[in-house]
Parts: C-alpha cells; structure tokens; sequence
C-alpha cells in the first residue's frame, strides 16, 4: 500500500451534481459559483462522459433514497453503457452491437459526431430513465440543456435519435427477463428484485448453529433502533451475465474452515489490523466504503475510469468504449462473486471474531466516540457506523476485491498501461466517528493494479473480511476481466 501526503485533491473525483439547479453534492451544497465552475468543466467534456456523470448521480441518488443495492447498480450501470454502446456502434465501421440487432451500419456521411452525440444521448436517457425513475426530471433537464428533446419517441432507424431509442429499447428488452426479476414477475414473488429462491440463512440473528456459515447481524438506527436486515439478493448467480459464459465460470475453491490453523490465523490478523488503525487506513477503509451517496463499487471504479478519461483527453469514441468495458466486467464480477458468495454461504469476521476470541480480552474499536480500547472478545465488531455495521450477505469472496480486480484489470488491458495516478483527500473518521476526527490525509492510487489490491485489503483493516476472501477475490476479478476483455475485442470486430 502506498500512502503520500502532498498532493492536490482531484476534486471531479468526489463531486456529483444535478443540472436542474436543485439537487448538489455535500461538497459542494448551495454553492452556485461551484456548480457553475462544474458546468463549465462538464461542458468541456464529451457526450459519452457527461452521461457518465448523470450515471454516477442517479446512482448516488438511488442510494440515498433505498440504500445501497451494489448488484442491483451495477447491472443498471452496465446496462446503460451496453445501451451507448450498442447506439455508438451503428456510426463505427466494424463494432458489432450487444442487443441491437437487424439494423444496418449508417453509411460514411451519416457518421458525424454530431449523430454520434444524438444516438448516445438518447440511448442513455432512456436507459437511466428506466433504471432510475426517482431522477427522470433531472434526466430529461439534462436533455433539454443538451438542445434534445426528451419526447422525441421515434424509432426510425434512419435517424440518430431513433437508434438512440432503438439502442435502449433493444437493451431494455434484451435483459427483461434476465434473472434480476427487475419487475417483480417472477410467479409468487411480485415485489421487484424479490429472492425467489427462498434463501434461508442457517443461523438466525440470535443464534449461530454453524460457525463456518454466515448470520445476519443487527444494525442499530439512529433513533436506537434495532433491525436485522435480510440477504442481499441471494439470487443474483442466476443473473445472465454478459460476457461470461455462467456465473460460475471461473468459481474459486473452498475457504478456510473453523478448525484449521490458516483461519485461525487470518483472523487473528483481522483484529490486529484493527487495533492497530492509523488514520490513512481508517481514511482508506472509509473511502472503499463508500460513505454517503455511495455509488458501491462498479460506481467507484466509473469514477476512476473517468480520471483516466480527463487524464488522457479522450475522445466520445474512447470514453463509449471504456465505459462499455469497465461497467460490463463491474456487472459480471459481481456475479461472479455472488455465485462464489451463495455456494459457500461463509462466515464474516464479524462472527469468526466472536468464535475465536470468546471470553478473551483483545483490543479492538469500541464503536463511535469510544476509539480502540480493551473489550472481550465476543464484543468486537467492524470499523463501521452501528446503521450498516457489516454488508448483509455471505463473505467469500469479497466483493470490493473481486469487483476492484476485474475494473482495475480491464483498464489496464484497455489502456496498454498500469498507471491510475489518482489521489483522494479524506479526514480519517468522517463517516464512521465524526465526533472523534483524525488527521486529513492524501490516499495515492499510483496504479490499477494498487488501487484493486488496496480495495481489497481495505475490507480485511475494516474488519468485513478475511484475507482468503480479498484474495481469492482479486483473482476471480482478474479471471472475469480476460474474459471480458475477449468479449469486448470481438464486440470492436477485432
């Protein structure tokens, strides 16, 4: 891990905003000369970029408004990029399209940026709109500032702003029935996203029968509250993938199991880690959190790629492609990690610690304003506010490590280059212990390849999970990412 302390913030990196004059981030709030100075920097961006921004606020938003749903976006995200793409593909002489199939290429005089710029706008806002319904007035302001009209429902082939429609249509039909259960119509099963397939837990929240399996803990609301809430989507390994061939192509081996010395031992490293936090790894723990208006990690690693974006001055040609793979490999990894997630059923930390430590005293955070201190073993818990204390679904793999190592691997491959070179400013507590903040601090992500391996062990300082899963995890993202990388080589008719 690499950590500098002297470098300036990359501000885009951390702001999200909406165009209609209503709706800031928390950097910025009521701030009408910096959303001016955002505008403007926006304006100065390609098509395919500034969707990429309305894609991170909706997803900021949906997350405020639900709670984070790190599955459910990232296949909004994907989908809407395999829109774009699918629209751009079109004006582009040898790309073949995902969904959109039985229209021919537009010939040489059609394929101006201009029809570009149609096509991909109107592919995106139907597709956000459709995913994100909170935000369809953001969405179609947006439109209107771009000069388009968020009415024009033509699908006329001929025209760019039909197969922009087309584009979306084609997407949106495509991944109906896909095994998200989108819409609720899964027979029996009538509230959208519902598990169909009755997972159980095998602990209950009171009780564990099995060690080596996960439980569901309780959070605590602000009110003092308690809730326990259930499984995250224990059905999204029957997803379809895009461009993995089953969501359990690549499935890693088994974890440790209670009794052997190599879990002993990595959770024994899971409390030293955090009895020992400094503030750059609370800052980076918080960060790979996520925080408030979170957009989870196939957001995260949108974010990132729209570094390299400005970095590398792309082109709208570069940015629908990137955004394409770097969103397609976000959705697969994730099905990928949440077919290795239900088939294990792992325990987290959180439990293992509990196990291991029974009756023992340990140092370890005692929770907001209490800081690291003595507490008994079976009092331990994650660096983590008491409202979302530990993610609500099994650990192995970790899905930050296997997400990050698909993300990071693909941009790598796609931009011939390990180098990220992004650095974040955050003050150490900010989202876990405001009432007892540290230090502000610079993280570095120097390259592609530290960012994924960063996220990863962020997860094990953090207390959510043991080194088996973050590796494990990074190498499954890596396998997903290859394989995205072919998917995406013959989609340029490479």
């Amino acid at each position: 891990m690499i950590f500098r302390t002297k470098h300036v913030l990359i501000l885009g990196f951390l702001l999200t905003l909406a165009f209609n004059g209503s709706l800031y981030s928390q950097q910025l709030g009521q701030n009408k000369e910096g959303k001016a100075y955002f505008e403007q920097e926006l304006d100065s961006m390609n098509i395919a970029y500034q969707w990429s921004e309305m894609a991170i606020l909706g997803t900021a938003n949906d997350t405020e408004r639900i709670g984070p749903r790190p599955t459910i976006t990232s296949r909004f995200l994907a989908l809407t990029f395999v829109a774009v793409f699918d629209a751009w593909s079109v004006y582009d002489d040898s790309a073949i399209p995902v969904y959109l199939k039985g229209y021919e290429k537009q010939p040489k005089d059609q394929q101006t940026q201009a029809n570009k710029q149609i096509a991909i706008s109107y592919a995106a806002y139907r597709t956000l709109k459709e995913y994100y319904p909170g935000d369809s007035l953001v969405f179609s302001a947006f439109m209107k500032r771009l000069g388009y009209d968020p009415d024009d429902n033509s699908l006329n082939p001929d025209t760019a702003v039909g197969i922009g429609n087309l584009a979306a249509k084609a997407t949106l039909t495509a991944r109906h029935h896909d095994g998200a259960n989108q819409y609720g119509e899964v027979a029996g099963f009538s509230k959208p996203y519902a598990d169909y397939t009755n997972y159980k837990p095998v602990n209950t929240v009171d009780q564990i029968t099995d060690y080596d399996r996960w439980q569901p803990k309780y959070f605590e609301k602000k009110d003092g509250k308690k809730f326990a809430p259930a499984c995250l989507t224990p059905f999204w390994q029957l997803v379809e993938p895009i461009a993995l061939k089953s969501a359990d192509q690549f499935r890693p081996g088994p974890p440790p199991r209670v009794g052997s010395e190599q879990l002993k031992k990595e959770v024994e490293q899971v409390v030293e880690f955090q009895a020992n936090l400094t503030d750059e790894q609370k800052a980076l723990v918080e960060f790979m959190r996520d925080g408030p208006q979170s957009v989870q990690q196939a957001g995260h690693w949108l974010k990132f790629a729209q570094q390299v974006s400005k970095r590398d001055k792309h082109s709208l040609d570069e940015d629908v492609k990137m955004f394409f793979i770097n969103q397609v490999a976000a959705m697969d990894a994730f099905i990928a990690s949440w077919d290795s997630k239900m088939f294990y059923d792992s325990a987290r930390p959180f439990a293992l610690v509990h196990y291991y430590f029974k009756d023992k005293e340990i140092k370890g955070w005692k929770g907001p304003g209490k800081g690291i201190d003595t507490l008994g073993g079976e009092d331990w818990r994650p660096y983590s506010p008491s409202d979302f204390l530990c993610p609500p679904f099994p650990s192995y793999t970790s899905g930050h490590s296997t997400i990050s190592g698909a993300c990071a691997e693909v941009l790598r491959l796609w931009t011939g280059s390990d180098s990220l070179n992004v650095q974040v400013a955050l003050r150490a507590g900010q989202l876990t212990e405001p009432e007892a903040l540290g230090e502000e601090v610079i993280l570095d992500f120097p390259t592609f390849t530290q960012a994924a391996e960063m996220a990863g062990i962020s997860r094990v300082m953090g207390g959510y999970h043991i080194q088996s899963d973050n590796i494990a995890g990074l190498t499954l993202g890596r396998a997903v990412a290859h394989r995205v990388w072919d998917f995406y080589n013959e989609h340029l008719g490479n």
